[in-house]
């Protein structure tokens, strides 16, 4: 049996194919410290599991694009996912923090094909509004993985260890392999004939920079998706330190997001036919200013809630939900014929972005409860002059 556009099927099996990322950081985040005890690691030693996963996200995402518009999505998916399965296997059976280190690497590379790939995909069977529809329908489904993975990730290791979770990782791998190798149709129509070389692949991203039609909604996207990530890298401490949460309760917020992005995928499926892509943006990005401002307000006003953070949060992350998929469909539709390339390129900006936030938010979180607020108000009026300036013409 072939999947086919247009059906739930084919939705579902892409949308997971793009959760393979989340799904390996945060099903394993309970693990942690079981891990750095097993294995006589430091905390440090043991948080560079996690950020070497980001470096190989965006290692493995330079490459995927223009090789499988060169060679088809078929052959490279294939390859990223069974790569992903062993390097999985290897940190289920890792016996030092250096093996898991490395195994964690190639992990990345794997997963970083499916995620490129996937976008792609949808740039090769829709057009237009439609495209966006898909990749907000996907999103409904990839957002319910940072709410599930967690809680799924600590009944693994409290009922088995921390090796099952990457048990559980291995089986999910698999099971795609089991789906998409029999039953995913190449889907690329037309192969590009450019020599592939390191040179060739950075002039073909220096190209697609330079139009305006791709860098715009690519800054969008990145900007939006840093927001929301400095949320990710600092919420913990903010919400524990400064509001007194305990990792229940802390969990729980944390869900405010996960809903909040969740409902924007759903209320752009219903906008985009009547707004089209640039108008739903066009709202998201009203939500991150929302939001962001709302959040910095309430906090210097001392709300002595959670809420102060978190309900504006909702309201960002669904901004979020209403931006990332117009943005990619924007991104991916002048170019039929580099959609892998453009999908790429995109990842890469999107990591990197998310990356140098999240440093800057681990500096300066501690220092005052404002901080987190600022970075987040801070990026959602960078996203609002993007939007402004990236007008037809505007000098961006």
């Amino acid at each position: 049996m072939r999947l086919r556009a247009e059906t739930l099927a084919m939705t579902t099996v892409l949308a997971l194919l793009t959760a393979l990322a989340p799904l390996s950081t945060d099903m394993y985040l309970p693990s942690l410290p079981a891990i750095a005890r097993d294995l006589g690691a430091t905390t440090s030693g043991t948080q560079l599991t996690l950020s070497i996963f980001l470096v190989g996200l965006v290692v493995g995402q330079f490459l995927y694009g223009p090789i499988s518009d060169r060679f088809g999505r078929r052959p490279a998916l294939i390859f990223g996912l069974c790569l992903f399965t062993l390097a999985s296997a290897i940190c289920a059976a890792a016996s030092s923090i250096e093996v898991l280190v490395i195994a964690r690497f190639v992990q990345a590379l794997g997963a970083s094909g499916p995620i490129v790939l996937g976008r792609a995909v949808v740039r090769d069977l829709y057009e237009g509004p439609r495209a966006g529809r898909e990749l907000s329908r996907m999103g409904s489904i990839l957002g319910l993985v940072p709410a599930i993975a967690p809680v799924l990730g600590g009944v693994l290791e409290s009922a088995f260890g921390w090796r099952a979770t990457f048990a559980a990782i291995i089986l999910f791998g698999i099971a795609l392999l089991a789906v998409v190798a029999p039953a995913l149709p190449e889907t690329l129509r037309a192969r590009a004939t450019t020599p592939l070389s390191f040179l060739a692949i950075l002039r073909g991203y220096r190209e697609l920079w330079a139009d305006r039609a791709y860098r715009i909604p690519v800054l969008l996207a990145a900007t939006g998706y840093a927001g929301l990530f400095a949320f990710i890298s600092g919420s913990s401490f903010a919400l524990q330190s400064f509001y007194g949460l305990d990792p229940f309760l802390y969990g729980l917020s944390f869900g405010f997001a996960v809903l909040g992005f969740i409902a924007g995928t759903l209320i752009a499926q219903r906008l985009v036919p009547r707004l089209g892509l640039e108008g739903v943006v066009g709202v998201g990005i009203w939500c991150f200013l929302v939001g962001g401002l709302a959040m910095v307000a309430l906090v210097a006003l001392r709300v002595p809630s959670s809420l102060a953070i978190t309900g504006p949060m909702l309201i960002y992350a669904m901004g979020h939900g209403l931006v990332l998929p117009q943005s990619q469909a924007l991104a991916l539709m002048p170019f039929p014929d580099r959609a892998g390339a453009a999908s790429s390129l995109l990842g890469i900006c999107q990591m990197t972005g998310a990356a140098s936030i999240g440093a800057l938010v681990g500096a300066i979180v501690e220092t005052s409860p404002l901080a987190l607020p600022i970075v987040i108000a801070v990026l959602a009026l960078i996203a609002f002059a993007i939007l402004r300036l990236g007008r037809p013409g505007a000098p961006v």
